[in-house]
């Protein structure tokens, strides 16, 4: 009987996990769509406009700003993550690792496959 009263903390950590990560997946791809929509408008009215020859648009010089944006966000992710490496030590993986497997396995498990399917389904 001691195994089904230990099972409660343990279903609710991977059902609660998994919910969270559903609603997190789902409303980060709504979020990715809707300002993927806004900035495709707004280059459409920066095209429109320099139909019109109300504006000129460098549009190499917009391409170079971008990719630059892009690189920093690109970069940034990847020492959040611990990929590059915070130190030259080695340490801000380990940090990283620390800090993921304080959340316990079950729970960042389920909440990884409920981000999945609530991103797949949005």
């Amino acid at each position: 009987m001691k195994g089904i009263e230990s099972f409660g903390p343990a279903a609710t950590t991977l059902g609660g996990g998994f919910f969270v990560g559903v609603l997190i997946g789902y409303a980060l791809k709504k979020v990715i769509k809707l300002v993927a929509v806004i900035v495709g408008l707004f280059l459409v009215g920066l095209a429109y406009l320099q139909y019109h020859q109300i504006a000129n648009i460098n549009w190499n010089k917009l391409q170079t700003v971008s990719e630059g944006m892009l690189m920093t966000v690109a970069n940034l992710t990847m020492q959040v993550q611990g990929i590059s490496g915070v130190s030259g030590d080695g340490h801000g993986a380990t940090i990283a690792l620390l800090a993921i497997t304080s959340f316990g396995i079950p729970l960042s498990s389920s909440m990884s496959v409920g981000f999945t399917i609530g991103f797949m389904k949005g």
